[in-house]
């Protein structure tokens, strides 16, 4: 086995804490921070798309404000009542708890599609197809960078790869840990150590504790606390297993040491290797979005106006319902359909694409 062929991937979520008057604290995270550059920069891109086209800069403040309600309304109201619309009907207030996670790609198009409409009914020089083309485009920006933020959350992870390829994603693993009774003060991952498997697609990992400063464990603590806490939790929560594998009889192994006065506590076990599949969605988007605009540049005269958002709709999701076939599903309900909701979603968007691009395809010739 090649130690290259996986990665382990425990990023933290919190760029920083702000300390707040009550002795609180503020989290600043990578997700709301890649969510807020998608559109600072998109604005740059629809601001020079304006200015191209001949239109007023000045509506591309407002257009933005339209398409931030309607993305965080229409995806969380998506999330809500495609993926677990009992629950948020018998508890309305909670729709409103958007800090809490929870959004949908589906519901956020519907909310910008809605919101265009609005918008662009008030502009008789920016028809409902010339905007909607201009927002494709940097739609796949914010698909980028949103999925990067997902994959630095470690959620919307793919299946298991089968193999000694993928991504190990640890971070509930570091979080159990540092959540511990133990006092322990750091946790990191190496590959490698002496875990053996006979089971394809588990590879070794180590994974090393810190303790803080005097919490010294003996040979036998350290026992009893790997075999009757550490592994039952992990073994016990699907959160947690679905990472780890610690079931076999022969594992965890595990090291007692002490270096530059402090404790460590090396355990031996099994990572399990993931698709990336974020990363597979932020790639796509990212070359997708370079596409569109080559397209935007170079050939927008030769078409009728909606002609690059239908493509967008038959591109953008013929890929997300491929993608869902590498995703692990969102809800338990999902479990046993032969499509998931994500993809029973897609197809309509699919055919609505279809109908755009088969209508608005090349502008008529005119004859002289």
């Amino acid at each position: 086995m090649s130690l290259l062929n996986f990665i382990i991937w425990s990023a933290d979520p919190v760029i920083v804490k702000i300390p707040l008057f009550n002795g609180a604290e503020h989290p600043i995270v990578w997700y709301g921070l890649l969510f807020a550059l998608s559109f600072i920069i998109g604005q740059q891109f629809v601001t020079w798309f304006f200015r191209s086209e001949g239109r007023d800069e000045k509506d591309v403040d407002q257009l933005t404000m339209y398409l931030i309600a309607g993305t965080v309304l229409g995806a969380r109201l998506g999330h809500c009542l495609f993926y677990n619309p009992d629950f948020y009907l018998s508890n309305p207030l909670e729709i409103l708890k958007i800090w809490e996670g929870g959004l949908a790609s589906h519901g956020g198009v519907v909310g910008v599609l809605i919101v265009l409409y609005l918008y662009s009914r008030n502009k008789s020089d920016q028809s409902y197809y010339w905007v909607l083309d201009k927002i494709a485009i940097v739609v796949f920006l914010f698909g980028a960078f949103v999925r990067f933020g997902n994959y630095v959350n470690s959620e919307i992870i793919g299946l298991p790869t089968g193999s000694e390829n993928g991504v190990v994603f640890a971070r509930n693993i570091e979080e159990m840990f540092l959540n511990s009774k133990m006092n322990i003060s750091s946790v990191e991952f190496e590959k490698g150590g002496d875990a053996p498997s006979s089971q394809e697609g588990h590879v070794p990992i180590k994974i090393i504790l810190k303790f803080e400063k005097g919490n010294d464990l003996n040979e036998q603590a350290a026992a009893a606390y790997v075999n009757s806490e550490v592994k039952p939790t992990i073994t016990r929560y699907a959160s947690l297993s679905k990472h780890i594998n610690m079931s076999g009889k022969e594992y965890p192994k595990f090291n007692l040491y002490k270096s530059k006065g402090n404790q460590f506590l090396e355990i031996h076990t099994l990572g399990i290797p993931r698709h990336p599949a974020q990363l597979y969605e932020s790639l796509y988007c990212f070359v997708l979005f370079f596409v569109f605009l080559y397209i935007w540049y170079y050939h927008r005269n030769k078409f009728n106006e909606g002609f690059i958002f239908g493509l967008w709709m038959l591109t953008l999701w013929s890929l997300r319902f491929t993608d869902e076939f590498f995703k692990e599903n969102q809800e338990a309900f999902e479990e046993g359909m032969t499509l998931n909701m994500g993809q029973l979603l897609s197809i309509p968007l699919i055919i609505i694409g279809i109908y755009i691009v088969a209508t608005r395809w090349k502008k008529p010739v005119t004859v002289n």
